[in-house]
C-alpha cells in the first residue's frame, strides 16, 4: 500500500463509513428483536437493510477509486467526468489505468493514440459506431496510450449471473495485473471498476462532488 492509499485509509471518509455500517447494525439489531411478534412482516425492513448497505458500498467504492488512481495519474477529475457523460448516455466502455503492473505483453491489437487525456476525447472513442468504441482505451500516466484494446476475459461468474463481455474483460485484466479497470454497461447505464479480480459498484457524482 503506498502513502496515497495509507492516507486514505486513516481518512474521515473511513469514520463516515464507520458510523453508517454502525447504523446499519443498529437496524439489524431491531429487525431480529422484532422476530418474537409473530404478527409483524419484517420483508420491507429486509429490503431497507439491503438498500442502506448497497448504498454503502458504492460510497466506500468511489472514494477509494480516488485512493486507487490519484498515484498513478493527475487526471482523476477528466476520467471521473468521462465516466459520468458516458453512463449518463449509456455509452458502454472500458477504460485501463496502468498502475505498477505493465500491461505491454498482457494487452493487444490496440490503435495508438498518444494524446493527452481529454473527457472529449475519451467519451469520443466510446460513441456507438465509433471504430473503436468496442474495444478498451489504456491510460498511462497523463497520456491516453491506444484505443480498441483487446483483454484477457475473465471465466469467473458474479453473483451466479452471466456478465458481458466487457465486464469480463476488466475482470480478466485484474486479476492478473494491478491496473484498475473502469467500466459503462451499455445496458443500464451503470459505472464499476475492477481491481484484484473484483468488480465494485460507483457513483461518479459522489467522486466529483
Amino acid at each position: 500500500m503506498n502513502q496515497r492509499q495509507a492516507d486514505c485509509d486513516s481518512s474521515s471518509m473511513r469514520q463516515k463509513l464507520k458510523g453508517d455500517l454502525h447504523r446499519v447494525a443498529e437496524r439489524m439489531n431491531i429487525t431480529l428483536s422484532r422476530f418474537d411478534n409473530d404478527h409483524a412482516c419484517l420483508l420491507g425492513q429486509f429490503a431497507e437493510i439491503r438498500a442502506e448497505i448497497k448504498q454503502i458500498e458504492v460510497l466506500a467504492s468511489s472514494f477509494y477509486l480516488d485512493c486507487y488512481l490519484s498515484p498513478f495519474t493527475e487526471k482523476f477529475a477528466e476520467l471521473s467526468a468521462s465516466v459520468q457523460h458516458l453512463s449518463d448516455r449509456r455509452y458502454g466502455a472500458l477504460i485501463v489505468i496502468e498502475r505498477e503492473t505493465s500491461l505491454d505483453s498482457i494487452i493487444h491489437s490496440g490503435v495508438a493514440v498518444d494524446a493527452r487525456i481529454t473527457h472529449a476525447l475519451l467519451e469520443s472513442i466510446f460513441i456507438p459506431g465509433a471504430p473503436l468504441h468496442d474495444g478498451a482505451v489504456l491510460i498511462r500516466g497523463n497520456q491516453i496510450v491506444s484505443a480498441g484494446n483487446v483483454l484477457p476475459l475473465s471465466q469467473v461468474e458474479v453473483h451466479e449471473r452471466k456478465m458481458g463481455t466487457r465486464h469480463r474483460a476488466a475482470l480478466g485484466l485484474s486479476e492478473v495485473t494491478d491496473a484498475v479497470v473502469l467500466i459503462v454497461s451499455e445496458e443500464t447505464g451503470q459505472a464499476s471498476f475492477a481491481i484484484g479480480g473484483d468488480l465494485h459498484p460507483i457513483n461518479v457524482i459522489e467522486v466529483l462532488s
